[in-house]
């Protein structure tokens, strides 16, 4: 497999190698040896699914306490993912990284616990899969304006269709500092 750092050094972009014929492929979506060599270590304890249609945009999420470390990929369709630094002191707090997911370059996207996580869906519909690294707590799940004008992310789609939840998120200046995780080196 292929791994890069993303404009955020510790999410990285990884291209499992597929093997494939007339019949169709095999890769690999999880091995925990191998994704440690390039220092994605995790329990994976959760994996979700989900389906979205066109110009659908889901996030900013993150989780706290027990965030999550996520490994995201596409079964069906394509997204733009996005992972913004949300970690109090880290050298690259408020900054994003982005990209292309689908069905077809098979790409995965690693984002570590700290960050908060969106995407927006580009093609008729996605198929979204997630391993995460901690269980799904809900009164733990918190969000970020998808919008915020001061991270500035350039989504693909304007005018996404949100959530009411994700329409009423705040900024990300406007959040307690103890409601962000802390950076650790």
């Amino acid at each position: 497999m292929k791994v890069s750092r993303s404009r955020l050094p510790d999410c990285l972009i990884i291209e499992p190698k597929v093997f494939g014929d007339a019949r169709g492929f095999f890769m690999e979506q999880w091995n925990a040896a191998r994704y440690a060599e390039h220092g994605i270590v995790m329990d994976a304890v959760q994996a979700n699914l989900s389906r979205s249609a066109h110009g659908v945009l889901r996030g900013l999420h993150y989780q706290l306490p027990n965030p999550q470390g996520k490994l995201v990929s596409v079964l069906e369709g394509e997204v733009y993912d996005v992972a913004v630094d949300i970690r109090r002191g880290s050298p690259s707090f408020g900054q994003w990284a982005a990209v292309v997911l689908s069905a077809e370059n098979r790409r995965q996207f690693w984002i570590p616990p700290g960050f908060a996580h969106g995407f927006v869906v580009t093609s008729e519909h996605a198929l979204f899969h997630y391993f995460c690294s901690a269980l799904y707590d809900p009164a733990a799940d918190r969000g970020i304006a998808w919008d915020d004008p001061e991270l500035a992310i350039d989504w693909p789609i304007r005018t996404p269709s949100l959530s009411a939840k994700d329409q009423a998120a705040p900024r990300l200046a406007q959040l307690d500092p103890a409601l962000l995780p802390e950076y650790q080196e």
